[in-house]
């Protein structure tokens, strides 16, 4: 177009239409933008070629080419920095060419663009450097491969104070580590996932294919190939039987429950909300549709929403938070199938040893694809302060409801 036709058609459009247009520039999947939504961290979790890399250099470029700011860039050394994050195949320099392309300033360990724009390298063996600078925004890559993440990411949280209103991207392969598990369970956090299948046309064609013949089924699968947060050696639930669990959905079920584990308080825990069928003597989750930071009239609305849905005969609700008011609430959100109130009396992994067990002799089949679901089912057992594993406290008490332990043998007893 000319440009004066240029600028009226561009001034024509909306803000999702600028953004597409935007994206389309280099045919970016849908796991590597974070959209128009408002938040102020948004985490990309990866498989090994996902595309995490290339996904923070076009956000960061994006915004330093859109008006003058200062951005931090954090690797795990100033080499990662420099390496992979300006300089490598997916990086920052990597997306011009010519007078367009910024230029690196070695001395200073910055990287600057024609209108003013600079990106300061860090290395995350050094918290303290991060110290004194400020920025508009900031791309933190490999986050599970830092050696103090959650020092190095406060003093990065604390420099954020340009602006108005400061962001952070952060990118990594997860790691079953507690920093990160804190990470996740924060409020505004908007959060993406992608497999490694997800970018599997920018690679080297089989490769994917290769991978999986020599490690599908395993925790290194799971972690490197699908970006999921695995569980540590002696975990009760194992990626090899999650994995082998995935399976389609019978036709007909003998009884669909919707389990609920309630929030303790609004704005805190998640509430965790699974749909889970029976047939022939096999669990079949169908849904995971647990929510957070919602009121008690708010989740409980999901769980009638969720018996509507999938035909469900009973609501099984843990009661150790609220007693009978969780039954009054659920009825009050027009649940209109029996409400089956049950009380914890021991632990969380404790209550989850028999279904774990249920899963290793592939009586649970999971019929779509469950990742929180799975990553909290493979933390349980784990004391590492993470979040509350409302999810799968929910499925636990779904498939003991359908699938209950069988009764002891008789006993004696001395009268």
């Amino acid at each position: 177009m000319p440009p004066s036709s240029r600028r009226d058609y561009l001034s024509s459009l909306d803000a999702g239409r600028l953004h597409a247009l935007a994206e389309s520039r280099f045919n970016l999947l849908r796991h590597q933008s974070p959209g128009l939504s408002d938040w102020r961290t948004w985490v990309l979790l990866g498989g090994r070629g996902a595309g995490k890399t290339f996904a923070g250099a076009w956000w960061i470029d994006h915004i330093a080419r859109s008006r003058g700011r200062r951005i931090a860039l954090v690797g795990p050394t100033l080499h990662d920095v420099r390496e992979v994050m300006v300089e490598g195949p997916s990086g920052l320099k990597a997306l011009h060419t010519g007078d367009e392309r910024p230029r690196w300033e070695g001395g200073r360990k910055r990287l600057v663009w024609k209108n003013g724009s600079e990106a300061h390298a860090f290395s995350a063996e050094d918290p303290d450097s991060l110290r004194g600078p400020q920025f508009h925004d900031a791309w933190a890559d490999e986050f599970c491969a830092w050696r103090k993440p959650e020092a190095v990411l406060t003093n990065l949280r604390l420099g954020l104070r340009l602006g108005d209103a400061p962001r952070l991207i952060l990118t990594t392969t997860p790691r079953p580590l507690p920093a990160l598990r804190r990470l996740l369970a924060e409020d505004g956090l908007h959060l993406e996932r992608a497999g490694t299948q997800a970018n599997a046309a920018n690679l080297s064609p089989g490769f994917v294919a290769r991978l999986q013949a020599l490690y599908g089924g395993t925790r290194l699968e799971a972690q490197e190939l699908e970006g999921l947060v695995v569980e540590r050696d002696g975990a009760l639930f194992r990626a090899e039987d999650l994995a082998r669990a995935r399976g389609g959905r019978p036709a007909t079920l003998e009884r669909v429950v919707v389990a609920v584990d309630p929030p303790a308080s609004a704005g805190g825990d998640a509430c965790g909300i699974v749909v889970v069928g029976r047939r022939e003597k096999r669990a079949y989750v169908l849904a995971d549709r647990s929510v957070k930071g919602r009121s008690p009239g708010g989740w409980a609305g999901e769980v009638a929403a969720a018996a509507r849905d999938f035909g469900a005969a009973a609501i099984v609700a843990e009661a150790n938070q609220g007693g009978d008011m969780v039954r009054t609430v659920l009825a009050h959100a027009g649940c209109e199938v029996p409400i089956k109130l049950v009380h914890a009396h021991r632990g969380k992994a404790a209550r989850a040893e028999p279904v774990a067990a249920l899963y290793e002799q592939g009586r649970v089949v999971h019929c779509g694809a469950f990742p929180a679901l799975e990553e909290e089912l493979m933390a349980l057992g784990s004391s590492d302060g993470g979040p509350s594993p409302d999810r799968a406290d929910a499925l636990v008490w779904a498939v003991t409801h359908l699938l209950p332990a069988p009764r002891p043998g008789p006993s004696v007893r001395v009268l």
